[in-house]
């Protein structure tokens, strides 16, 4: 039987949703206590891309929404990018590796197809002495960070928890053949420190979690000979947009107040965070969760529906193709997009997309630039792996967030980067492509461009075994 190339449909997606879990839903005390992000050292400009290529000003920048994209050399891969992110959290969070009882990974760059990136994670908690850290790799496109973390916080609140800490990181390395995909690359790492504790300062809330997967060929990785995906651009929007269609419909359903007639995201909803592949992307998300609380009133019962009026019969099948309605909502929310979104989307603009770790790392963004202003506030999250597996769910700041985030400020560190000559990227992808399986080799890239404290991939030995070494902080 051939799988189907077909992106889902509403009819195929929609359900009966099962009641919320008992108890209802609530704060759980499992929570992030601290975050750290890791962004590579060097990055190149959209606007430098698209004079390279020849194409009209803004193609990248004002279409794809993106100012710049990390790339990383071949001295970095993303089991450097882990360990990197892995040990500036431990650092920074002043607890030792023996604290720690459970480590996931969410990534979608395989470098081997048998040992995990977790794996040699653990060569930082050898001096410790702990080997008994659960957890491993999850693995689907961009979302296998979510999977991680809905992992985690199951073992935090089940009788398998034995008191310690938990870590989820999220690495990975975009990158594409020449072609209209390769500017929406990208390259990063993010580690979050979880905790169940009553003072965690941003917890999950239970039972306010919706999920939608299935089976779509929209964007996949079949090659051996090299790390290039196959993207069918159209059916990834379409699956995007229309699994969020039915994670938002399934996360309103439960998350209405017996005393509210319906769940509405301008109004129950303080900050969104999205899935980034670009910006773009974002900017029509939160356009079209509105669209959905549009389809649920009643026609002249809300006048700010007034100016898109005329869009209510469109087939939500294909309504998000419809570009005179997607600009008319897209327009229609400007505002609560600057006010809900934009202070989590700006960093993925200057980063691009880093797969399973672009999530989370908006989220940092969102606790940098808002800090104690998020005290109280919901913010809803919006995860999404092609192929497919989507997840909407949603998170409450109950405590200060002064030392969530930490290492080197975002900004500061954005400004620290070495924005490279178009060439230089290019040449940077070909040997990725040359060096791509190849066992028997000494990286060439000099050291002493990276951040201190990054770990480096020091040689590919003969049967493929990789060896690594970390920059001294100053």
């Amino acid at each position: 039987m051939t799988a189907s190339r077909s992106p889902p449909s509403p009819a195929s997606l929609q359900h009966p949703i099962p009641p919320p879990p008992n108890p209802a839903p609530h704060l759980t005390d499992v929570g992030i206590l601290h975050m750290v992000v890791y962004i590579p050292r060097t990055a190149v400009s959209q606007a430098d891309l698209e004079r390279y290529d020849n194409i009209s000003s803004g193609k990248y920048t004002i279409g794809l929404g993106q100012s710049h994209m990390s790339f990383v050399s071949d001295r970095e891969d993303v089991i450097s990018l882990a360990l990197t992110a892995v040990s500036q959290l431990v650092r920074h969070a002043a607890i030792s590796y023996a604290d720690i009882g459970r480590l996931e990974v969410g990534t979608e760059t395989i470098l081997d197809k048998s040992k995990s990136i977790k794996t040699t994670l653990m060569r930082l908690f050898a001096r410790s002495g702990n080997c008994e850290v659960e957890g491993l790799d999850n693995t689907n496109a961009c979302y296998g960070a979510t999977a991680a973390l809905f992992n985690t916080i199951a073992w935090c609140e089940s009788s398998a928890w034995d008191g310690r800490y938990a870590v989820v990181v999220a690495a990975d390395i975009s990158v594409y053949e020449p072609g209209p995909a390769r500017p929406t690359g990208g390259a990063g790492a993010v580690a979050m420190l979880i905790g169940r504790t009553p003072s965690a300062p941003i917890r999950f809330e239970i039972g306010l979690r919706a999920t939608c997967m299935g089976d779509t060929y929209d964007f996949f990785k079949p090659r051996v000979a090299n790390e290039y995906p196959t993207v069918r651009g159209q059916q990834t929007v379409d699956t995007f947009v229309l699994a969020m269609d039915e994670c938002y419909r399934r996360y309103s359903t439960r998350a209405k107040s017996p005393h509210v007639h319906q769940f509405n995201a301008r109004r129950d909803v303080d900050y969104c965070v999205f899935h980034a592949p670009f910006n773009k992307m974002v900017q029509k998300s939160f356009a079209r969760l509105v669209y959905n609380d549009f389809l649920k009133t009643p026609p002249g019962e809300d006048p700010f529906y007034e100016p898109v009026e005329q869009y209510r019969n469109l087939s939500p099948e294909t309504s998000h193709r419809n570009r005179d309605a997607q600009r008319a909502f897209v327009k229609l929310t400007k505002d609560f997009y600057d006010q809900k979104c934009a202070p989590a989307a700006w960093l993925a603009k200057k980063v691009g997309n880093c797969y399973t770790a672009s999530l989370y790392s908006s989220l940092a963004a969102l606790i940098c630039e808002k800090g104690n202003d998020l005290l109280n506030k919901r913010i809803l999250l919006y995860s999404f792996g092609s192929g497919f597996a989507a997840s909407m769910f949603s998170i409450r700041v109950t405590a200060p967030v002064d030392d969530v985030f930490l290492g080197t400020d975002l900004k500061e560190r954005l400004e620290d980067r070495i924005i490279a000559p178009v060439d230089e990227y290019i040449r940077t992808l070909k040997e990725r492509e040359v060096n791509y399986g190849r066992f028997g080799y000494l990286p060439k890239a000099n050291t002493e461009d990276l951040f201190p404290g990054t770990w480096y991939l020091c040689e590919v030995g003969p049967d493929g075994e990789r060896s690594y070494d970390q920059v001294p902080y100053r």
